[in-house]
């Protein structure tokens, strides 16, 4: 099956990014025909959450949600978008099993050299993972750039890491997917030693270029160690303050930033281009009980993250291990809301932090139709906003409070002298005020407070 599509280019910054190169792109799917019906989009979300709430407690879904070969295939086409490509054709391939050569056999590499030459395209996007041989033979037969789906959201975070610790890691990882592709590079991996006046067993280019990627790879480590116990030491001293982490996870492009802008008042960059935020945001919250606890923005997730992502960017995803509370948000008006939380659901339990408190916060309900949000209900785990629009967002942060159980709410009585202004202007800033009587320079009131406020005025609590 075969699509030809048209687009502008995009200029961008290097590899993929240096002209907006022209891509023609290779979907695949190996599960033998099945009959799929559409699904609604109200039906997607209950099935995600039912899959949600599966995992979370330990246990796997009956059936995972799983993507389609067209809806993978689409995401891929967005992934190109994303990364400054034109797409100029597609092809979907339908096997029982992979060609362990070439992964979808010559027959049909020799028909998508004629269609990739047709549309003139500059490189070849595979939306799987290549191993180095695969990727090798590929090459020969298209004469082509190949690019598999890893190098390509590789390509993405490189060009969204803004700071030096996303720089780092985004480095390690490509350096990790490279090193296993250097052999068999064609004459420039020939013997470099040997000959008259250089005697002895000599070194390959290969074994040079091998040389110096572990040398690399050893240093950026050794950086992003630093990095780590850099955050190790802020952790520390935030956690001496009782001040709750809470981290925003989701499928790329399901609106965190959006949604951390509303709740923080912050502005980052929010985009609907893929993978927009890659470099971690910590803002503080104050939430209606008056306690303030720290926002953090992560990585969006996506299907099949490459593992050496994961790895790398450990450093960053340990905001999300350290959370008091989870915020998975997810697209309300996507039709494959589902799969995505599933997908995110994996990455969380790579992490070990699928078990951590959690409330699921369906984003972009003003995409709906109006019978569609009327229709929305929350529940005790389960909140329908719209970021953008500012829809719903009390009603996160009241969430939050009723979720949060590190410094809980109390509610107390309190007797405090007039003259003691640093404790009164302490619990009204801190705490939440029902009543306030003034009796013979003494101060009556009823608040709740979290806990560490109570043990400060503890000696004006009424018993």
């Amino acid at each position: 099956m075969r699509r030809a599509l048209k687009g502008d280019p995009v200029a961008v910054d290097r590899d993929l990014r240096d002209s907006g190169e022209r891509a023609f792109l290779v979907g695949l799917d190996y599960r033998r025909a099945r009959k799929t019906g559409k699904r609604s989009l109200t039906a997607g979300a209950q099935s995600a959450r039912d899959a949600a709430t599966s995992v979370a407690a330990g246990a796997k879904p009956p059936s995972m949600p799983e993507f389609s070969a067209d809806e993978s295939l689409d995401e891929l086409r967005t992934l190109a978008t994303s990364a400054g490509a034109t797409v100029v054709g597609e092809i979907l391939q339908r096997r029982d099993r992979p060609d362990p050569a070439t992964l979808i056999g010559g027959g049909k590499l020799e028909e998508i050299a004629g269609a990739a030459a047709s549309a003139d395209a500059d490189l070849i996007l595979f939306d799987h993972d290549l191993s180095p041989s695969q990727q090798r033979n590929i090459e020969r037969i298209l004469h082509k750039r190949v690019i598999d789906r890893t190098q390509l959201i590789l390509d993405i975070f490189a060009r969204h890491a803004k700071t030096r610790e996303g720089q780092l890691q985004v480095e390690l990882a490509q350096l990790e997917y490279m090193l296993p592709r250097l052999a068999g590079r064609g004459v420039e991996m020939s013997q470099l030693g040997g000959g008259i006046g250089t005697r002895g067993p000599g070194e390959t280019q290969l074994e040079t270029d091998r040389r110096k990627i572990y040398r690399r790879v050893r240093h950026v480590k050794e950086q992003i160690e630093n990095v780590r116990r850099i955050r190790a030491q802020q952790r520390q001293r935030r956690e001496s303050v009782p001040v709750a982490m809470v981290a925003l996870v989701g499928y790329t492009n399901a609106g965190k930033s959006t949604l951390f802008n509303a709740l923080t008042k912050a502005e980052v960059l929010a985009s609907s281009k893929m993978f927009a935020t890659l470099d971690p945001t910590i803002r503080g919250v104050e939430l209606p009980s008056r306690r303030r606890v720290l926002l953090s923005d992560t990585v969006g997730f996506i299907r099949n993250l490459p593992h050496t992502l994961v790895s790398a960017f450990r450093a960053t995803l340990e905001e999300v291990q350290r959370a008091a509370l989870i915020l998975h948000v997810s697209d309300a008006g996507s039709p494959l809301t589902a799969e995505q939380d599933a997908q995110v659901e994996l990455v969380l339990q790579e992490l070990e932090a699928e078990k951590k408190p959690r409330l699921h916060v369906m984003n972009k309900i003003d995409l709906l139709e109006p019978k569609q949000r009327e229709a929305l209900r929350d529940d005790a785990m389960t909140v329908h906003v719209s970021a953008v629009r500012g829809v719903g967002i009390a009603t996160v942060l009241e969430r939050i409070d009723q979720l949060l159980e590190e410094d809980p709410l109390s509610r107390v009585r309190l007797s405090i002298p007039q003259e003691e202004g640093k404790v009164l202007a302490m619990l009204a800033a801190r705490s939440r005020i029902y009543s306030r009587k003034y009796r013979d320079g003494v101060v009556e009131m009823e608040a709740e407070a979290p806990e560490s406020v109570v043990r400060r005025v503890r000696e004006w609590v009424v018993k």
